[in-house]
């Protein structure tokens, strides 16, 4: 086990915290937060700290999470980390790349450099990049590592329901939904989505033949989960013989998860990335691989 690396974490995600650490067979400490009556926090790092330090932190839930990732990477850096690495399987705000109306905050950006000027490299998990090709384009260039869970997703829905027909249920949704099929060998297409709110849409799915067929929904999230609602239920209707879900990051806001099974949806499978009791697939791998190519 390695001496001059620490894994960080909060103990919310002792779950992925645990196997992270084993996977890249490094010691692994917990912060641990105190709230006041009147909202602060105070957390408490490990003291001293070793040269090297990864602070595993997903984002989802984010803004009380961007102030402790505010406090603790300064704090890091007075105890001891001389190379600070955020871990962050989720990362929030990327969705909101362009001001849709005047005046407002392309939180993407703005998130992006805030992170970049906190810890030397960011890991995390396909995060929601539509309009810019690579984290290069809002951090300085190779300080976002953005990594896919698609191709573990792929095989793993391959080998569950072999022969599926992966859909995306909009454009966005594309480039996760080629990936996976490629890895699992399976049949993929994309629909497309008109958003007239947070929580109203409507779908236009592809064209195909899924009458008989076993379809499995992907996407990289899911919140409320009306998007793939709407999808599962048009393909139902149109003959498919079964719908599943699979996500890369399970956010499932409010009743998303029963209004899936109401809707019709199998199952649903998601990756660790966030907690979640649908989770199936791990992202460990692909993190600590990440770590391995930074060195």
């Amino acid at each position: 086990m390695s001496s001059d690396i620490l894994l960080l974490a909060f103990d919310d995600e002792a779950a992925l915290a645990q196997d992270l650490a084993l996977a890249l067979d490094a010691p692994l400490a917990f912060i641990t937060r105190h709230r006041f009556p009147d909202g602060e926090l105070r957390l408490v790092l490990p003291k001293p700290l070793p040269a090297r330090v990864l602070l595993l932190r997903g984002l989802q839930q984010p803004n009380e999470k961007l102030v402790e990732l505010l406090i603790a990477a300064p704090t890091a850096r007075e105890l001891g980390a001389q190379r600070l690495v955020l871990v962050s399987p989720y990362l929030a705000y990327m969705r909101q790349d362009m001001e849709f109306t005047p005046g407002e905050a392309v939180s993407q950006r703005h998130i992006a450099r805030l992170l970049a000027q906190q810890f030397d490299h960011v890991i995390t998990i396909d995060p929601h990049l539509h309009r810019i090709a690579s984290l290069d384009e809002v951090m300085p260039k190779g300080a976002g590592v953005a990594l896919s869970a698609a191709p573990v997703l792929g095989r793993w829905i391959a080998a569950r329901v072999p022969g599926a027909l992966l859909i995306g249920p909009d454009e966005e949704s594309g480039q996760w939904v080629r990936e996976a099929a490629q890895a699992g060998g399976l049949d993929c297409a994309v629909g497309h989505k008109v958003r007239h709110g947070d929580h109203q849409v409507t779908l236009a799915l592809p064209e195909l033949a899924v009458q008989g067929r076993a379809v499995v929904l992907l996407d990289d999230m899911a919140s409320t989960g009306r998007t793939l609602i709407g999808a599962a239920q048009g393909l139902l209707a149109r003959g498919a013989a079964s719908v599943d879900v699979a996500v890369t990051h399970a956010l499932f806001n409010g009743d998303a998860l029963p209004a899936l099974q109401a809707a019709g949806v199998r199952h649903v499978w998601s990756s660790n990335s966030v907690p979640h009791a649908s989770n199936a697939v791990s992202v460990v791998s692909l993190l600590a691989e990440a770590w391995r190519r930074l060195g």
